[in-house]
């Protein structure tokens, strides 16, 4: 499996990551710690050799089981509506490539991701890049179920296109905490930011238009 081999990570590829966060900024990206995990992880490492060039451009790519890369920016935007602290207890939902979530593990959060397509999960642990990661614990699963066995979450994040907000998962999150959530159908969602106080009480906030493959339930056990 060529996903289990180390692979480079080069001068050319360094330099590709600088320009590519430079371009983040510019699309308004502030984060500094976002833009710093996003240099650091490298993009080519979670596609397929052909792509190599091509990793640090701005877009999305397929992966395994029809699933997608988001772009970089998505990626950025997401993880910087998160607001993350060191050591947040944070629920990721899809884990899709792992990109994702070893650019939040890079932040120095404890992650939790869940997984329902089997293929991928299995492709991803056998990634030699994840392994860099002792704060990443990858579950196959429901997403709309979450991991009630190790709630609550001090932030969550959803990277499908979710039909509703998984009334699962507003039980799993703490009080003060954050739920980054796309929510629509037909591959056109609102990028909503859902916050509970300290009382419970939710509120969300409209944060933009995005498109990503569906949030499914159930599990997905082919090969």
């Amino acid at each position: 499996m060529l996903h289990s081999k180390p692979k480079d990570d080069n001068y050319l590829h360094k330099g590709l990551r600088k320009q590519l966060v430079q371009s983040l900024r510019e699309k308004g990206i502030k984060d500094e710690r976002v833009l710093a995990a996003i240099e650091t992880v490298p993009r080519h490492f979670f596609l397929d050799p052909a792509f190599e060039r091509q990793a640090y451009e701005d877009r999305a790519f397929p992966i395994t089981a029809g699933q997608t890369i988001s772009q970089p920016y998505t990626v950025a935007f997401q993880t910087q509506l998160l607001d993350l602290r060191k050591f947040d207890k944070v629920l990721e939902v899809g884990t899709g490539s792992a990109y994702q979530a070893c650019v939040l593990a890079e932040m120095g959060i404890s992650l939790f991701t869940i997984e329902r397509q089997k293929a991928l999960y299995d492709y991803v642990g056998h990634f030699f890049f994840i392994k860099k990661y002792a704060n990443i614990k990858r579950f196959y699963g429901d997403g709309f179920e979450g991991l009630p066995s190790f709630a609550p979450f001090d932030k969550i994040l959803i990277t499908c296109g979710a039909p509703f907000i998984p009334p699962k998962l507003l039980e799993q999150l703490k009080p003060g905490g954050i739920i980054i959530v796309p929510v629509g159908e037909d591959g056109k969602q609102k990028m909503l930011r859902v916050s509970k106080n300290k009382e419970g009480k939710i509120t969300e906030e409209e944060m933009g238009d995005f498109s990503f493959v569906p949030m499914l339930e159930g599990k997905n056990h082919k090969k």
